[in-house]
């Protein structure tokens, strides 16, 4: 059992939620540093119990090039079109559009690997004042706690769904 497909795909969602608790743990402490390592764990996480869960889809209808070790190598129209397969298919077409919960999640893994860009400069006007107002508040693409638990719940309730219609078979 311990070696079954689906227990990659339980024991990442297991850790995403671990990962979770603890980035709120410390936004509640307002540890910055810790709630970067708690947002790129579960990030990592989350993509990987969706590679576990295309694994699951994969191995269960015996699709040639379901072994792949990323999520983007298997979500491809061609290995779609040699096997049509409805759980690759609906995943590919909600990768496929950009404001899709699993969009999102996909471009948040693939920017963990980009490098870091530095900070924009601030012109220099001798005609401003000194004192300059700022924001205390995350920058704009920064993925907040609430968005990565949003995906986590809506991968588990998928993860459900295609279960529960790959028993049926």
């Amino acid at each position: 059992m311990a070696n079954e497909r689906y227990t990659r795909t339980n024991q990442k969602l297991h850790f995403a939620s671990l990962a979770l608790e603890r980035w709120q743990h410390a936004l509640a402490q307002g540890d910055s540093t810790q709630q970067a390592a708690e947002r790129e764990t579960s990030l990592l996480h989350l993509y990987g119990a969706l590679l576990g869960l295309c694994h699951e889809v994969g191995g269960f209808y015996r699709v040639a090039g379901a072994e792949a070790s990323s999520v983007e190598a298997i979500l491809k129209r061609p290995l779609l079109q040699a096997a049509p397969i409805p759980e690759l298919a609906e995943l590919l077409e909600l990768a496929e559009h950009p404001d899709t919960w699993l969009a999102l999640l996909l471009r948040g893994h693939a920017a963990l690997f980009l490098p870091l860009r530095p900070a924009p400069k601030v012109r220099q006007d001798v005609t401003q004042p000194l004192i300059e107002a700022v924001t205390l508040e995350p920058a704009s693409d920064e993925l907040s706690l609430e968005d990565v638990q949003d995906w986590r719940q809506q991968l588990r309730e998928l993860v459900l769904r295609f279960r529960e219609g790959m028993n049926e078979c």
